[in-house]
């Protein structure tokens, strides 16, 4: 990483006309904060980072996004999030330089989102359980007839038992679904996850 990308010279050239003055100016506003900063593209789009993403931008084809990487745990004095949750699109949709805000505010939010990362400061992910699968009767009935896929099917994580049962209750038809509980039980008996094709 670099403080001037040349990549994001590229997308700010290759955005829409109305977009280009938004992203020179978010650029400037980022890099007058701290000369510490480099910049890079990630998932197609410009961030800049200092010990860690600070914030990103991107054009779209009637507006701009912005937005800081913890916008969840930054202090918010201006009032300028609209999204709290959202770390790309925190200012809302930008079609204009009017729409941001003074740069001397956005250098004051920058330089919070810099001392977050300097601390080591991580945004908790909250993880939202799903809702448990019922075990079909005529699958139950089926594993209870071969031992070996029942023992392995029980030693599975919740997360690997669900995935099973996702694939087997999905099914459309009833000759779906008892070929794939068929299938299920030969995987099984080979100590197989459901998804043991794209495992490593």
């Amino acid at each position: 990483m670099k403080q001037f990308d040349e990549r994001v010279d590229a997308y700010i050239e290759q955005s829409a006309g109305f977009a280009q003055p938004i992203l020179k100016q978010l650029r400037t506003i980022i890099h007058e904060a701290s000369p510490l900063i480099n910049e890079t593209i990630k998932w197609g789009f410009p961030h800049f980072d200092y010990k860690g993403t600070v914030c990103s931008m991107a054009a779209f084809k009637a507006h701009c996004a912005f937005g800081f990487w913890k916008t969840s745990l930054m202090k918010d004095p201006y009032q300028l999030f609209e999204d709290k949750e959202n770390a790309m699109g925190s200012l809302g949709r930008l079609t204009k330089l009017e729409d941001l805000p003074e740069a001397k505010i956005l250098i004051e939010y920058a330089l919070e989102a810099i001392k977050l990362n300097e601390a080591g400061v991580k945004v908790k992910k909250v993880i939202v359980p799903k809702a448990p699968i019922a075990m079909p009767a005529d699958f139950a009935s089926l594993l209870a007839k071969h031992p070996k896929a029942q023992q392995q099917f029980e030693a599975f994580s919740p997360s690997h038992q669900r995935e099973y049962l996702a694939w087997i209750t999905e099914a459309k038809t009833e000759a779906t679904k008892k070929k794939r509980m068929e299938t299920a039980i030969d995987w099984l008996n080979e100590g197989k996850s459901r998804n043991w094709k794209y495992e490593r």
